[in-house]
């Protein structure tokens, strides 16, 4: 049996690995037993340090459009270099928040 891939980064989660489900639409959004795909716990707190739930519903539905956001687009290519098993803290408060 093959390990699951991460919907974001495209690397294998290894059964040892802490995984997430992310909403594709989030639950504070109307997201409420909608799409979720599977991810590496990392990869899910980088999604949601980048984005606000609004972001998240209005531009970033898909994993498509999340790998297309220039900041996810930059983790995903500094986590590729990491083994698969590859944990790490992720920062808050990397949000921009318009005043």
């Amino acid at each position: 049996m093959t390990d699951p891939i991460c919907a974001l980064c495209g690397r294998a989660i290894p059964p040892d690995v802490a995984q997430s489900q992310h909403h594709l639409i989030p639950k504070l959004k109307g997201g409420k037993g909608g799409e979720t795909v599977l991810l590496h716990h990392i990869c899910h707190k980088e999604i949601h340090a980048t984005l606000t739930e609004a972001e998240l519903a209005r531009s970033y539905a898909t994993p498509e459009a999340l790998r297309a956001h220039p900041r996810l687009a930059k983790f995903i290519a500094w986590v590729a270099k990491r083994p698969p098993a590859f944990q790490s803290k992720t920062t808050k408060g990397h949000r921009r928040r318009k005043a």
